[in-house]
């Protein structure tokens, strides 16, 4: 598959197949991922590759403490997006697509709810990838490298017919993925990628984010 093809095709995967992915599947992904750039090659990515009960463990302790009204501790700070700005307009209109699609009513909190939950399952996905750092690194210098080697591992998915989705819900516990996955103190967690087989005829997983076109976000210089 060309990388052209690999970046058209990819897409966020809301819901997976419990088809397992294997760990030489993985191996591969993360070994391409790998050739990511980074500043002066210093490679500042871990990758700690999470499945079977493990992960099941993860994901019921994540969604016991969001029932109990556990506030999550991110140890990477989320950004938001000013309300007026073209930001937020672009997650409202991706919010309204997949409310549409999933039949989520906006005055249904009982079914917001359980999509809000999802993401602290990893989407049911069978296998996670968690993106961490040494915390010795100077912050944000290494997370332009993690980026990439993010985008790596989703594109390199696609190769095998695998699907991801790029989340932060699954390290909004550190303490559960520290618990059952013994990450250890010492390393930052910055992003969860849920990967697995995606379910097709899973509503959600129908959605193809628009982009704004090239001339919009690009300004050309002496052409």
């Amino acid at each position: 598959m060309e990388l052209k093809e690999a970046a058209i095709a990819r897409r966020s995967i809301r819901k997976f197949k419990p088809d397992p992915v294997s760990r030489e599947t993985l191996t591969e992904i993360i070994a391409v991922a790998n050739r990511a750039p980074s500043a002066m090659n210093t490679q500042p990515w871990e990758f700690f590759v999470i499945a079977g009960d493990v992960l099941e463990s993860v994901k019921k302790q994540n969604i016991e403490n969001l029932r109990n009204g556990i506030p999550p501790a991110p140890e990477q700070i989320i950004s938001g997006w000013p309300p007026d700005s073209p930001y937020r307009k672009r997650q409202v209109e991706l919010g309204k697509q997949l409310f549409t699609l999933m039949n989520i009513p906006r005055d249904d909190m009982a079914k917001r709810v359980e999509w809000m939950e999802r993401g602290f399952r990893f989407f049911d996905a069978p296998a996670a990838i968690v993106i961490t750092y040494d915390k010795m690194l100077s912050e944000p210098g290494p997370l332009l490298d993690l980026g990439a080697v993010m985008q790596m591992i989703c594109l390199a998915a696609v190769e095998h017919g695998l699907g991801t989705c790029i989340e932060s819900q699954g390290v909004q516990y550190p303490s559960v993925l520290r618990k059952f996955a013994n990450i250890p103190e010492s390393k930052k967690m910055v992003i969860a990628i849920a990967i697995g087989y995606p379910d097709p005829d899973f509503p959600a997983n129908k959605v193809k984010s628009s982009r704004e076109p090239v001339d919009t976000v690009t300004t050309w210089v002496g052409f």
